[in-house]
């Protein structure tokens, strides 16, 4: 039995992996021209769950989103009044697995913002004031969406309508954000709160205890310091 199981096992792999690169979505892929922009050295892993506004979409160059994941501009795919830039995903973006991006009126990611899997981010929710209607059937307001340049969002995440964050922020894993987060900061929680902020003079400073400072420090020297020369 392993005789005939061992090369088949590798030949599906292979061919999985060969679906995989054939069907990622790369500038100048039929969906790729889709996009409102689709930026130099971008990917868009095999398989995505769910695609449509594409036209209100557009993302940056050398970006990489992971497989399983759902962009959607508009509430339906054939909403004629979804907005022209919708979601809008900066250069050298890191959106893990499984990420869920839903767009109505505006969600914009900055520049090497880097997320984990599982990640939910929407500018809108549904109603619930009207008993008579099924609460799925009631789309409420949209709220803008912002997150800052070079920030990390924690695996698992959700971004409620609303939010801010700020940039070089880090949102722990599991939090829910539902309001706005100040640049150089960390935040975690349901929801989510700031616990250290970025005291220039002093360094990362806990929100509790002000004698709990962990150092700033510059790229080169955590360069460094990962070098063992510190």
């Amino acid at each position: 039995m392993s005789l005939i199981r061992r090369p088949a096992n590798r030949a599906i792999h292979a061919v999985h992996r060969w679906i995989r690169r054939t069907g990622a979505v790369v500038p100048g892929t039929y969906l790729a021209d889709r996009f409102g922009t689709f930026g130099a050295r971008s990917l868009l892993n095999f398989p995505v769950a769910t695609l449509f506004g594409e036209r209100g979409i557009h993302i940056g160059s050398e970006t990489l989103i992971g497989p399983y994941s759902t962009l959607s501009v508009g509430h339906t795919p054939d909403d004629v009044h979804a907005p022209e830039r919708g979601l809008v995903i900066g250069d050298r973006c890191v959106i893990g697995a499984r990420a869920i991006l839903t767009a109505h009126e505006s969600i914009v990611i900055g520049d090497d913002v880097w997320f984990g899997q599982n990640v939910f981010v929407s500018d809108a929710s549904h109603g619930y004031q009207d008993v008579e209607t099924p609460i799925g059937l009631q789309l409420g307001w949209a709220h803008p969406v912002e997150i800052g340049a070079g920030t990390w969002i924690g695996h698992g995440v959700i971004v409620l309508p609303g939010s801010r964050i700020g940039r070089n922020v880090v949102i722990g894993g599991g939090s829910v954000v539902g309001g706005d987060i100040p640049d150089h900061s960390v935040a975690v929680g349901v929801p989510a709160k700031v616990v250290r902020r970025l005291d220039p003079a002093k360094g990362w400073v806990s929100s509790t205890d002000p004698g709990d400072v962990r150092p700033a420090w510059t790229a080169e020297q955590a360069a460094r310091l990962l070098s063992g020369e510190e």
